[in-house]
């Protein structure tokens, strides 16, 4: 009588959506947040930006895609997310420079 494997679940991980701006790096990519808030004390609505240094594997994000990234363990000094599938391409992809 052998005991089946222990299922392992993992937790959530925080997802993110957001447009590459940068693809020069080996395997890495910055995709650029944008999140979209009231504004505590004056009602207004505030847009600030935030980048995120994410691990591309396979190299398929492009400048100008629209990404899904989540949280994984520190890869690198700055690298602490994964591309998690890649939403929707850019409509005209910026030229590739040597």
């Amino acid at each position: 009588m052998s005991n089946p494997a222990p299922t392992i679940t993992r937790t959530h991980r925080k997802e993110r959506e957001g447009t590459v701006i940068s693809s020069k790096m080996a395997k890495t990519v910055i995709v650029q947040v944008e999140s979209r808030f009231q504004h505590a004390k004056f009602k207004k609505i505030v847009t600030s930006f935030k980048k995120f240094y994410v691990h591309d594997e396979k190299g398929e994000a492009k400048v100008g895609d629209r990404v899904r990234i989540e949280e994984t363990r520190p890869i690198s000094k700055l690298k602490r997310w994964r591309l998690a599938q890649v939403v929707e391409r850019a409509a005209n992809p910026a030229p590739a420079t040597a």
